[in-house]
């Protein structure tokens, strides 16, 4: 979640005037580069924690997904803010696609997934939205890190929720 909230931060900051017919700037191509990059990590990072080990192919797609992201956007962000932003709420589409697959097979094994079910279907939203808003020549990069802030938020919420399951299922 920090690092949501700094990658958001660093957007907002760094690239808030460009719009899609612009070439993202060198920090802003960082930026996009490494968010997808490092949500294929945390998936790993929690597959581990969880002791998911290789048999949880939803996250292994989701993984692949990213790393996949990361090499399309390495391309994309040498051409316009636009592309980027196309590939970018294409992998937003299909990691909240995925992430309510996740919770709605962890809701009777887990419980406390609403969180996850709101945070899944809000990307699938705001990937479409993205990428359908990619070409206009209004479109900007900030369109990004407010996917992002929601998306930090409901992972608070999601860490609360389970906090307090976990809590009550100990008493």
């Amino acid at each position: 979640m920090l690092f949501s909230l700094i990658w958001v931060a660093l957007v907002f900051t760094t690239s808030a005037s460009l719009v899609s017919t612009d070439r993202p700037t060198v920090s802003a191509a960082v930026l996009l580069v490494v968010y997808p990059l490092w949500d294929a990590i945390a998936t790993l990072l929690e597959r581990r924690l969880a002791g998911a080990g290789s048999a949880n192919r939803v996250s292994t797609v989701n993984m692949a997904l990213g790393l996949a992201t990361t090499a399309g956007m390495i391309i994309a962000v040498l051409s316009t803010v636009g592309t980027a932003l196309l590939v970018f709420g294409v992998w937003a589409l299909l990691s909240g696609a995925i992430q309510l697959v996740v919770a709605v097979r962890r809701r009777r094994t887990v419980g406390a997934q609403w969180p996850m079910v709101i945070s899944g279907g809000q990307s699938v939203l705001a990937g479409a939205a993205i990428a359908a808003g990619a070409a206009s020549a209004t479109s900007g990069l900030s369109t990004v890190a407010g996917y992002s802030a929601f998306g930090a938020f409901w992972f608070l919420v999601s860490v609360i929720a389970l906090t307090g399951r976990s809590r009550r299922g100990t008493r």
